[in-house]
């Protein structure tokens, strides 16, 4: 028999966790801020992050307009056999227009976010090309009401208040830069920069300045530009398996409409929730919840969901494996996906 058994995830500490937190507060703060924050030496924080990277995967990622509403995205879940199941849901990850894509439910299921602008040609075009598709729904999100870098609490643990404050206060005085906040749309060369800092959010400017063309200097007032006007974020892309998750599920609910923003309000406030928003279709709210247990998430369904009464149904969702997390779709760029 082969082995089965799910690869060892390396062993973090504490110093570890705390400059994953930092990169979730600043993705760009340089090493020897963060080094300064977390009283170690810039060559310590450098070499954890050179670990992290490559023993664990660790990226910062530029993430478009995450905290916007979420106009313009859709969740889709696609149920298909399990021989078919596992390379679409890679196909679906390769693409610049998707994020989000997750094989549940035993892998036979993909669950995955993209565009308004993309996600008509997939689904009249694309998919019905497929063999062996049998399901398909299309979801359109219309609120979140928790998403985006810090939204699950377990990520925001490891520093104080002080050093989280540190962190902040200069991160605020760099984006008090003298460029003005984005007043108009994003232009060509914006795109650019963009799809560079969505590869590698902590790129050099220089490294910036020679993808895009663009000078250096430009380059920095541009980015404290996209930055302070909301439409530009950083995010960290790491197992979650480092804190100790190993059952992950999506939980699709349904609310009195009269009750929606009450039942969210609540539900914002657990810690085991990731992300939360209402959406269209039999169930108008969706949630990502991560555990330690399949028996946490079993006491989380069974007790605090249960006080929910205006919870009228729910559907869960075990998540089997995430091929694409935060690795942003561009809502209007250039660029061309790669089919289904």
């Amino acid at each position: 028999m082969g082995d089965f058994s799910e690869p060892t995830v390396p062993a973090v500490d504490g110093l570890d966790h705390c400059i994953i937190h930092a990169l979730r507060i600043d993705g760009r703060a340089p090493f020897s801020r963060i080094a300064e924050v977390l009283g170690v030496s810039t060559q310590t924080v450098a070499r954890r992050y050179g670990r992290l990277s490559s023993e664990l995967s660790l990226r910062v990622v530029g993430v478009v307009n995450p905290r916007q509403p979420s106009d313009g995205k859709w969740i889709l879940r696609l149920t298909a056999s399990p021989n078919t199941a596992q390379s679409v849901a890679y196909s679906l990850a390769r693409r610049d227009d998707t994020t989000w894509v997750r094989l549940v439910s035993g892998g036979t299921e993909i669950c995955f976010v993209m565009n308004s602008a993309a996600h008509h040609t997939l689904l009249f075009r694309e998919i019905p090309r497929v063999a062996n598709i049998a399901e398909v729904s299309a979801h359109r999100l219309l609120h979140t009401y928790l998403g985006g870098p810090t939204a699950w609490q377990g990520h925001t643990t490891a520093l104080t208040n002080e050093q989280q404050e540190q962190l902040r206060r200069a991160l605020d005085s760099s984006d008090d830069a003298d460029e003005p906040k984005l007043r108009s749309s994003l232009t060509q060369a914006d795109w650019h920069l963009l799809a560079a800092l969505q590869n590698n959010g902590r790129i050099s400017y220089t490294d910036l300045a020679a993808e895009t063309g663009q000078s250096s200097s430009t380059i920095t007032r541009r980015l404290a530009a996209l930055q302070a006007s909301g439409m530009l974020t950083f995010d960290v892309e790491i197992s979650a398996e480092v804190y100790g998750i190993t059952t992950q599920a999506l939980l699709w609910m349904s609310v009195a409409p009269a009750h929606l923003n009450q039942v969210a309000s609540t539900l914002i406030q657990h810690r085991e929730l990731a992300f939360l928003a209402s959406t269209t279709g039999p169930t108008n709210l969706v949630a990502l919840v991560l555990c330690k247990s399949p028996s946490e998430l079993h006491d989380y369904l069974a007790d605090r969901l249960s006080a929910l009464d205006s919870i009228r149904m729910l559907e869960t969702s075990p998540v089997q494996r995430t091929l694409k997390t935060c690795s942003p779709f561009l809502h209007s760029s250039p660029r061309r996906s790669n089919s289904a």
